[in-house]
């Protein structure tokens, strides 16, 4: 390992600082800060070096059934938040398979000549439209939803679209005050991927961005911590958070429900690729290959997270996922973003 076993607090300070020198080739990578990482030793040297969006709570019983399956190869598994693991692998860190959430920013790399091209029968049987170029695949398929707590909103009519959230928000500001959560823009590069799509998707994004504002929404980077603080009461409702892990928490919390509406819905490709710093390709291909038979439902262990829709109602559904392509770079682009995260930051910080 690259750090010892320090406490929990002082290895969170240190993770940033040290991760370059764990993983980077060379002095191009640079440092990045991390959430989670665990080793899993296998039974020969080769260690595939995975970072990954996704948390261990929610991916490791994956990892159990790869390794029961590869039980040759270990794990170093790194989670890190979208917007850091982008910048992780731009800038040279050495990982053997990239997992995201962000399929915007996942696209730059795979654009940018920063994935290599792969190719397998799995990989062949995907749709069209769950991957890009042999470079990028995506593996799930998981909409953004919005979780309440259910004791906040008791006595209350649930919305069933936008614009009657929006009128039910400002109705009733002594309830919602202070007591809503959303994504951090700036920080979170799923939420930013979430609010750009349903800014070109929905007329009522920007007048609920407005009541969040003025109702002192909270802002996060992640949708864990949304989903613990709408269980603890401290928030009544989290907004755009992934319904994957709403839908894990909800088995083992009362008092939390998810919100349907029915004018949009986000759903996020999550997407895997291997980089050009790879070292381990053929157990990374393996790996892939596993995550893509689970998506396709092509294995006979529950996936564990949404699988892709690979019937032809993925085409024409109004709430079909958010399309690999360049489209998704519109908003990456420099001018785009900072007029678009001014115009939020107007609107959120009333």
């Amino acid at each position: 390992m690259c750090f010892p076993d320090f406490t929990s607090s002082l290895k969170g300070l240190l993770n940033g600082l040290l991760l370059a020198a764990c993983f980077a080739g060379g002095a191009a990578a640079q440092d990045f800060e991390i959430e989670d990482r665990r080793e899993y030793p296998g039974t020969s040297e080769t260690v595939l070096r995975v970072i990954s969006t996704a948390d261990l709570d929610v991916f490791e019983p994956f990892l159990a059934r790869f390794q029961t399956e590869n039980p040759q190869v270990g794990i170093d598994y790194v989670v890190a938040s979208s917007a850091e693991v982008h910048r992780a692998v731009r800038g040279g860190a050495v990982f053997d398979l990239v997992l995201s959430s962000a399929m915007d920013l996942q696209f730059t790399l795979a654009n940018d000549g920063i994935a290599q091209t792969y190719s397998s029968n799995v990989t062949q049987a995907l749709p069209d439209w769950a991957r890009w170029n042999d470079r990028l695949f995506a593996f799930t398929a998981e909409p953004a939803v919005i979780v309440i707590n259910d004791a906040l909103f008791n006595g209350l009519p649930l919305p069933r679209t936008r614009a009657e959230l929006v009128t039910l928000l400002r109705e009733h500001p002594d309830r919602f005050a202070g007591r809503l959560g959303t994504y951090d823009l700036h920080v979170s590069g799923l939420g930013y991927l979430f609010a750009t799509q349903e800014a070109r998707s929905s007329d009522a994004y920007w007048r609920l961005t407005e009541v969040m504002g003025r109702l002192d929404a909270r802002l996060y980077c992640c949708s864990g911590q949304m989903i613990d603080d709408v269980a603890s009461g401290e928030l009544a409702l989290a907004y755009n958070v992934l319904g994957s892990y709403a839908a894990q928490r909800l088995t083992r919390v009362e008092g939390l429900s998810v919100l349907p509406l029915e004018d949009f819905a986000n759903v996020m490709l999550r997407t895997a690729l291997i980089p050009t710093t790879a070292t381990e390709v053929a157990a990374a291909g393996a790996m892939l290959d596993a995550l893509l038979r689970e998506g396709m439902g092509q294995s006979a262990a529950r996936p564990i997270l949404p699988p892709l829709q690979t019937r032809g109602e993925a085409d024409s559904s109004p709430f079909g996922p958010i399309r690999l392509g360049p489209a998704l770079m519109v908003y990456l682009d420099r001018l785009n973003r900072e007029s678009f995260l001014a115009a939020w930051g107007a609107a959120m910080e009333q």
